[in-house]
């Protein structure tokens, strides 16, 4: 049976100090972070999934981004290597919490670097970002996990934009969706639909046909609730100030073993 278990995890107290590469810096008011994180949180769970928190990492100021901590493919947890080596203390809490669901762990190593925001599954097929964050030897190392397991790993090029899923997520019917100006090569894609707004291109497949959008994206909600889809907006503008998505603050667990 499919599973329906979301890891994520609080901000911490220094998340002010968060990286930013591709935006100007913006001051960030933390307490309305925590807030619309709780909101968030709280959205995961009354559409039918079920939060697991990953304990506090209150000196990493980009921990909340628990994302690009580890990749999962089926029961297996890829812990990731982060490209930027002020986050790469994130990583231990979250082993732990996969080890503790059962997950069979494996491991991003030196040289490579991989940040969990640059892999897009649609369906088998596995698109890893090749970027800022993201280097050659880490795109090996995902492929050497996950393709004995029937996955398909795809590289495409980023350079627009922080991390893959910084420009393009999937629907539900394996259509990838974004903004054509962060997109290096949208025609990688079997199927693409260009989407009117940066934040447009960054869903959460809830369930159905409900998406979690942010509320930074109102042409775009509009857009897919005319195509049958079902919107749920959140507002996350604080994250978004750190060039975080509703993709970033949790990592959905879907194929977890009983």
């Amino acid at each position: 049976m499919p599973s329906k278990k979301a890891l994520v995890r609080r901000p911490s107290p220094r998340l002010a100090e968060g990286l930013v590469t591709h935006i100007e810096r913006e001051k960030i008011d933390v307490d309305l972070a925590v807030e619309q994180w709780e909101a968030y949180v709280e959205t995961l769970r009354a559409h039918g999934w079920e939060t697991v928190e990953v304990d506090p990492a209150d000196d990493c100021p980009d921990a909340v981004f628990v994302e690009d901590t580890v990749v999962m493919y089926k029961n297996v947890a890829l812990i990731t290597r982060p490209g930027a080596e002020s986050r790469r203390g994130e990583t231990a809490g979250v082993e732990e919490a996969v080890a503790s669901l059962g997950c069979s762990v494996n491991w991003v190593w030196e040289p490579g670097t991989l940040d969990g925001g640059d892999v897009l599954k649609v369906g088998d097929t596995i698109y890893v970002g090749r970027g800022g964050r993201t280097n050659a030897a880490g795109v090996q190392q995902l492929r050497a996990a996950f393709e004995p397991l029937g996955a398909r790993v795809v590289a495409v090029p980023v350079s627009k934009v922080l991390h893959l899923k910084s420009a393009v997520t999937a629907l539900p019917d394996g259509t990838v969706i974004g903004h054509i100006p962060k997109v290096d090569r949208p025609s990688l894609f079997p199927r693409f639909l260009s989407v009117p707004e940066e934040a447009g291109g960054h869903v959460v497949l809830l369930g159905g046909h409900q998406l979690l959008i942010s509320a930074s994206a109102p042409k775009t909600t509009e857009l897919l609730a005319d195509l049958g889809h079902e919107p749920v907006v959140v507002d996350i503008s604080e994250f978004e100030k750190l060039e975080g998505c509703v993709t970033c603050l949790s990592v959905r667990m879907r194929e977890l073993y009983a």
